[in-house]
């Protein structure tokens, strides 16, 4: 998986280029099982990629070569869990906010020993090998031969693109004797996986700086010796808001999220997390943290670092630990890192969270295409999701930075998990406070670039080519969720004919939050400089990456206004306040008129030594996405405004 932060930095999508992995995440829908095998087999539904199509077939794989796969249990009860999910999520349902603990939750819908004991059993009597068990699957290794003596189906190598794959020839299938207790099985097809190898995590990225001028606050300096755009003087973006500025932007007024814990998902871990999150909220005045408010669970070892790009991720973590502090100083934080940025890694961090309760909110800046994404995976997702909100926690993904994906992939598409039905999409803002700390406006954010003329006197190829905006269309996988019917226009829901009917679909996103770079947060971390020292250093950073720890640090919020009690999964009550003030209905041109700021950056990213770039960054031109009057695929239902946070009050 990519992380969305973009290195939002520099204004561009740098960090998307870390490698789409393990292909994968939530559709909104189990797996399915059909007991229509004459042979009296339990159907995996999904199982089979899409693209192990016959004319890309390349004939089977050979009987001794490896397979690595999860076979995930469905539990005692996989459409209760679906319907209690539900149930406690809806604020008109008698069940809402009735959650259930850890050990209730997986009592009433995790699997039994009997089903483990079984499935093992299973497992072992087609000659795969045991490696691991949890809560949530039983993993196994095994040649060609075994694995598809099990699931009975043939692996074939198919072309793939440039390369070629391992994938089932027909969906896998388990004996109808387990009664249905296997939910999905991954790792047959091997699309695009890698040898996993231990490592020890590299030193932090090089160092990136912002170059100014700057505005202070928005519109505080004027770019009153470059061109004009859009027939004004355009100020210059601001050095980077702060905990302040984004509290009174969004209506913290005196909550802080005391008693709240929100739990941050990345890969790998930054090492000098703690030391750069002090030493950030002292210089910018948020409150020192206590003993024991910053914790880390982590993997007892990292792979694939070097394909993954470990020292990236490192700016994830801090940007999203730092930003959740700025928003909510009293909550609580548990970062929960992956051994590496794969599917099955992520995802136990996820079980690790749900298992163990370790937090109410949980925010997740990553994803990946929804092209990717697999059906069986997707369903192994969903199940922890779902576990998760009967427990009374809430996950907020990261809608994405490149608005319709059209320019980075071809397609119209939108990312995953932030599609999944179970989840809270976070879409993105460009955010302008002004002075003494005012709420001013938001467009969604979309941004055009277009650089200074030689001469000085012009903008070349105004307004510029699209770089970067907030991530958000139509699923093409996942129906529409009950709490969106009502609210998202017909247009948007029944807009994807990928979807081979007229059947409304999942819309991404459910909220949004400040993203753009241009009008970023500032962020504090210990980076590598070209003579090799390393030392703290701050910069102007954004994406969908920081969207997502604000809106989490929000519902922190909003979870100590209302006593502590948990919000849950979020959704149903964020449709529910929908159309009312509580919301900023953010517009692309918010004041009557298109809007811009100029940006003067580093060549080399450190310092003038090899010249500057000056550049005017147009605002609210998400690609295809528009930010318009009511719900919109760029930012929702709108930004969180004053009221909002005291409106879950019980």
């Amino acid at each position: 998986m990519r992380s969305n932060r973009a290195a939002m930095r520099a204004g561009v999508s740098m960090a998307a280029t870390l490698p789409l992995l393990a292909g994968t995440l939530a559709l909104g829908i189990p797996a399915a099982h059909a007991s229509d095998d004459p042979t009296g087999r339990d159907t995996l539904q999904g199982t089979k990629p899409l693209w192990a199509t016959s004319g890309a077939d390349k004939g089977a794989t050979a009987n001794g070569s490896r397979v690595s796969a999860r076979v995930y249990l469905a539990g005692r009860d996989a459409a209760g869990l679906s319907a209690y999910a539900e149930a406690v999520s809806d604020p008109s349902s008698p069940s809402y906010g009735k959650y259930l603990g850890a050990r209730q939750a997986q009592a009433r819908f995790g699997a039994t020993r009997a089903q483990v004991a079984e499935v093992t059993a299973w497992l072992k009597s087609a000659g795969l090998t045991v490696t691991g068990t949890s809560t949530h699957y039983v993993s196994v290794t095994g040649e060609v031969a075994d694995a598809e003596k099990a699931f009975s189906t043939q692996l074939h190598n198919y072309a793939k693109g440039k390369k070629t794959y391992r994938a089932p020839s027909k969906a896998a299938s388990t004996p109808a004797a387990l009664n249905g207790a296997v939910l999905t099985v991954t790792g047959l097809d091997n699309a695009p996986h890698k040898a996993d190898h231990a490592d020890t995590l590299p030193p932090p990225d090089a160092v990136f700086r912002n170059a100014g001028p700057f505005s202070s606050y928005y519109g505080s300096k004027t770019a009153t010796t470059l061109p004009s755009a859009y027939g004004t003087k355009v100020p210059y973006a601001v050095k980077g808001y702060t905990g302040k500025q984004l509290r009174a932007a969004y209506g913290a007024g005196k909550a802080t999220g005391k008693g709240v814990t929100v739990a941050i998902t990345d890969a790998y871990a930054s090492p000098t997390i703690a030391a750069d999150a002090a030493t950030y909220a002292g210089k910018h005045g948020d409150a020192a943290y206590r003993g024991g408010q910053l914790t880390q669970v982590l993997p007892g070892q990292y792979t694939r670092t070097e394909e993954c790009g470990a020292a990236g991720w490192y700016g994830e973590e801090t940007l999203d630990v730092e930003a959740v502090h700025a928003v909510a100083p009293a909550s609580d934080i548990v970062y929960v890192g992956a051994a590496s940025c794969y599917d099955d890694d992520l995802l136990d961090s996820l079980g690790r969270i749900v298992d163990g309760r370790l937090a109410d909110i949980v925010s997740n800046s990553w994803g990946d295409i929804e092209a990717n994404q697999t059906p069986d995976l997707a369903a192994a997702y969903d199940q922890v999701f779902q576990l998760g909100a009967v427990e009374g926690i809430g996950f907020y993904f990261s809608s994405g930075d490149n608005g319709d994906e059209v320019a980075n992939t071809g397609t119209k598409q939108v990312d995953t998990p932030a599609n999944s039905a179970w989840v809270t999409a976070v879409g993105g803002t460009s955010l302008a406070v002004g002075k003494g700390d005012t709420y001013q406006w938001e467009t969604g954010w979309g941004t055009l670039k277009a650089g200074l003329s030689d001469d000085g006197k012009s903008w070349t190829d105004f307004p510029g080519a699209y770089t970067s905006g907030a991530g958000g269309g139509t699923s093409a996988t996942v129906k529409q969720p009950f709490y969106q019917r009502g609210v998202v226009p017909s247009s948007l829901a029944r807009a994807n004919t990928a979807s081979g009917s007229r059947q409304a679909m999942r819309t991404v996103p459910d909220i949004a939050a400040i993203a753009d770079p241009n009008t970023g947060f500032l962020v504090g971390q210990t980076q590598t400089f070209p003579d090799g020292t390393q030392s703290y250093d701050e910069y102007r950073i954004g994406g969908t990456s920081l969207a997502s720890p604000v809106v989490a640090g929000v519902q922190a919020l909003a979870q100590q206004a209302r006593g502590g009690h948990p919000i849950g999964f979020a959704n149903p009550a964020i449709y529910d306040r929908y159309g009312t003030k509580l919301y900023h209905d953010v517009t692309d041109r918010p004041t009557g008129r298109d809007l811009a700021v100029a940006r003067v950056d580093f060549v080399n990213a450190t310092d003038a030594s090899e010249g500057l770039l000056t550049s005017v960054r147009s605002l609210g031109k998400d690609s295809s996405l528009k930010a318009v009057r009511g719900y919109d695929a760029v930012t929702g239902v709108g930004s969180p405004a004053p009221g909002y946070v005291t409106s879950y009050r019980r």
